[in-house]
């Protein structure tokens, strides 16, 4: 019988599945970047409006979102954007063509009202319904987004009439839904309705373009002037560096008999680009899946809620457009950690043997939204679902501007990673 309950902390059984899950995590940590090159050698140029080849490149598999329509997606939750990266940022072929950079209405986007922070505590007989329609209506938002793009030049009296007005009729009816599903298993939740009418607002363009990939990104910062040569060797890389006395092999890749990486997502390169700012152990990056979905059925969507903290989720440079590993890590003015954070579904063959580390994974994106702070708050992942039957292994992990996980002041602190396991059937 298919079920979706909320998971409490205090179950041992969630507790048992969570334990397993970080174990086959740690297994294979040391590669868990190996989870997110989903490029082959035939995808080391960026897909960006203007490729330097003239000719615009397929996306490696599992780079662009589930329907194929766009690389980036935006989603208005607890009074903030969410931008969602699909994949590792690359563009669709149409997108690439059209000269867009992947970003649902850059200049301005959808805003509905949080329905998930005004819901009262969801009965567990209920969940499975509320999911299903909160995710419809997070649907319902990226088509307006999508159509907002396309006809946003008409002018406001038709997108009031075309846009807003039936997307707000639809929400009463998504509203209706869950307001009832509600009622069945416990008090009847109140004012609902009243979170049917959403509006246009102007949006910032911070997760793309120009701070989140190609200038600052790429080329000049991320390769040969700054993190090779002169910063990476010689003087620095000698009798008095850090390390001296521990028989350290190497702190550069003068020595290297591999390829300098380029900050795309190709294996067997050496990486010059300096790791840059720690913070103190009190400020070091933390997450928590606080919610998910003990089993679900094939296809079906579903929602994970994701909680951070010391992460200021406000830096992305696409993987797929250069971005890999050439910006340093880097702390904002109170000491906390600028990236964002990652989140993967797998389906697992085995219980008892790691899986493969390169398969691409049946769900990813990277979550950016220029909030976070040194107190928890929360993001909701919208999952499409799952295609295979079998038990998913669904992993979050924070990275900063270029991807790496962050480090900590101490070695005996946990990353800021969590999994779960997640029947499906």
């Amino acid at each position: 019988m298919r079920r979706s309950t909320r998971a409490r902390r205090s179950s041992g059984n969630a507790r048992s599945k969570r334990l397993l899950a970080v174990v086959g995590t740690l297994v294979v940590f040391g590669g868990v970047v190996a989870v997110t090159q989903i490029s082959s050698a035939q995808d080391r140029r960026p897909n960006n409006p203007r490729p330097a080849s003239g000719q615009c490149v397929q996306p490696s598999p599992g780079a662009t979102a589930p329907n194929g329509d766009g690389s980036t997606t935006r989603t208005w939750q607890n009074g903030r954007w969410v931008r969602n990266h699909w994949g590792d940022g690359q563009q669709s072929v149409p997108e690439c063509e059209d000269g867009k950079d992947g970003t649902v209405g850059s200049g301005s986007a959808i805003a509905c009202p949080d329905v998930t922070a005004k819901l009262p505590q969801v009965p567990a007989r209920a969940r499975a319904e509320v999911d299903r329609n909160l995710a419809q209506l997070q649907t319902q938002i990226a088509e307006a987004d999508r159509r907002l793009a396309a006809e946003g030049s008409k002018g406001e009296a038709v997108i009031r009439t075309s846009l807003l007005q039936p997307l707000a009729a639809k929400r009463r009816a998504v509203l209706d839904r869950i307001t009832t599903a509600i009622d069945r298993a416990g008090p009847r939740p109140q004012g609902l309705a009243q979170l049917a009418e959403c509006q246009v607002q102007p949006t910032g363009n911070s997760g793309g373009g120009n701070t989140g990939g190609g200038n600052t990104g790429g080329g000049n910062t991320g390769g040969g002037n700054t993190g090779g040569g002169n910063t990476g060797g010689g003087d620095t890389g000698g009798g008095n560096a850090p390390g001296a006395g521990l028989g350290v092999l190497a702190n550069n890749c003068d020595e290297s008999q591999l390829q300098p990486h380029d900050g795309f997502q190709n294996g067997n390169r050496c990486v010059s680009t300096e790791f840059g700012e720690v913070g103190a152990a009190a400020n070091n990056p933390s997450l928590l899946i606080t919610e998910f979905p003990e089993q679900v059925g094939q296809n079906q969507a579903f929602t994970l809620r994701v909680s951070t903290r010391n992460l200021i989720r406000d830096r992305f440079l696409a993987a797929g457009q250069g971005g890999y590993y050439v910006e340093s890590s880097l702390l904002n003015d109170q000491g906390l950690v600028r990236g964002h954070f990652h989140t993967a579904c797998r389906m697992l063959d085995s219980l008892t043997a790691p899986p493969e580390p390169q398969e691409v994974p049946a769900f990813f994106v990277a979550t950016e939204d220029g909030r976070g702070g040194a107190q928890p708050d929360e993001v909701t992942i919208q999952i499409p679902g799952l295609p295979e039957s079998g038990t998913a292994q669904c992993a979050v992990w924070a990275g900063d501007g270029s991807h790496r996980l962050p480090m900590m002041e101490r070695a005996n602190q946990t990353p800021a990673f969590d999994a779960v396991r997640i029947e499906v059937s």
